[in-house]
């Protein structure tokens, strides 16, 4: 499967039982193949203001709000690519751009120590991104398993399972391993569906026979009520 920068789809979460899980993949199977990475460890480091700008707005839950992200999917050694990734979302859309760079060249980049690498389009998103909001900076080490799976149809029809989401506020480099405070509610998995079109009918029935119903989490905005907001509230207090 060629490797894909540039999307726009609906992106819909459902968080799941293991026996939810299990009884999906079965239902799945006849549809869908896992992917090319299998069972993949994704890294993200989130950027925000002094100010945790981006992250409050979201909260809000506006029509339309915008992240930054750098994320790899191994703990990267030496000078290996991450992707410098923009995500905007828009009456419920999801528009993500991202670039595949060297670790130190996105870092110094995304810090605003040096020039926009390259002169594509993606980049000038991201780096007008950057200006805009001026005292960008990590805030969040996110980790989390994922399972990642494509419809056999040849459309882009995809569902993911993460479990093991973890986040901290220290270590915030993508050359470091994961670990931190467990987000997810026990015994649960977070399942994303992503397509720019409709559900295709048998995951609709499945959904509907299992029980399982479209919910609202956002990792980093979990991680902000679990880990920042309590110290910002401390930090405000007489």
């Amino acid at each position: 499967m060629d490797v894909q920068n540039i999307f726009k789809r609906y992106e819909l979460k459902y968080l799941l039982t293991p026996l939810q899980k299990e009884r999906l993949l079965t239902v799945m199977a006849p549809h869908m193949q896992i992917d090319q990475f299998g069972r993949s460890s994704i890294r993200n480091l989130y950027f925000d203001t002094d100010t945790w700008r981006l992250i409050r707005n979201s909260l809000e839950k506006p029509v339309y709000k915008e992240k930054l992200r750098l994320r790899s999917y191994r703990t990267v050694k030496g000078d290996e690519p991450v992707y410098a990734e923009l995500k905007k979302k828009y009456q419920s859309v999801v528009y993500k751009r991202r670039l595949p760079l060297p670790e130190k060249t996105a870092m110094d980049w995304l810090l605003q120590k040096t020039p926009p690498p390259e002169n594509s389009q993606i980049a000038r998103e991201i780096d007008y991104f950057l200006h805009f909001y001026e005292t960008l900076r990590p805030v969040i080490y996110l980790s989390y398993e994922r399972e990642a799976y494509y419809s056999l149809s040849g459309d882009d029809f995809r569902v993911t399972f993460d479990d093991h989401i973890l986040c901290r506020r220290d270590g915030l480099s993508l050359l470091k391993e994961p670990g931190g405070t467990p987000l997810l509610p026990q015994g649960k998995i977070l399942m994303e569906i992503k397509t720019s079109a409709a559900i295709p009918l048998w995951m609709t029935r499945a959904l509907t026979e299992e029980r399982i119903f479209k919910t609202s989490f956002s990792k980093y905005g979990t991680a902000y009520e679990a880990l920042i907001y309590p110290s910002l509230k401390r930090s405000d207090a007489p």
